[in-house]
């Protein structure tokens, strides 16, 4: 069945859909930070490195059972379109937590609350790079 014999999904299905591969992203971002800061890479560097690791899993998941892909935007654009937000969205935001409240709260602390502000935003930011809309 192609694309557009599928039925649209609804935006509660693509937030509860979205949801679930975020809190697997989000595991995943987890993991390799906890990984890389035992390793001992400072953590800014690690945020960046599992943030990369975690948003490749993100876009295959989300633009494949998340979202509707829009045909008319190339993957290439649209892998390049969502990397772009989530740079600014998540690694701007996660990094800048780390960066601002690691010394009075902890690492942990900081990164934890970067990811729960940037995921609201990233929803949006998914739809547009993968679907190629905010609304509707």
């Amino acid at each position: 069945m192609s694309g557009a014999d599928q039925p649209r999904r609804s935006t509660g299905s693509k937030i509860v859909r979205f949801a679930i591969v975020g809190l697997a992203n989000t595991a995943i971002d987890l993991a390799g930070f906890f990984l890389l800061l035992k390793l001992h890479v400072a953590p800014l560097p690690a945020n960046v490195i599992s943030w990369s690791i975690a948003v490749i899993f993100s876009f295959v998941a989300n633009g494949f059972w998340s979202f509707e892909r829009n045909q008319a935007i190339r993957l290439h654009d649209a892998f390049l379109r969502f990397v772009s937000l989530g740079a600014l969205i998540s690694l701007g935001v996660s990094s800048l937590s780390i960066a601002l409240f690691a010394g009075v709260a902890g690492v942990w602390p900081a990164k934890i609350g970067g990811v729960i502000v940037a995921a609201v935003l990233n929803f949006l930011a998914a739809r547009w790079s993968i679907e190629g809309r905010l609304l509707k």
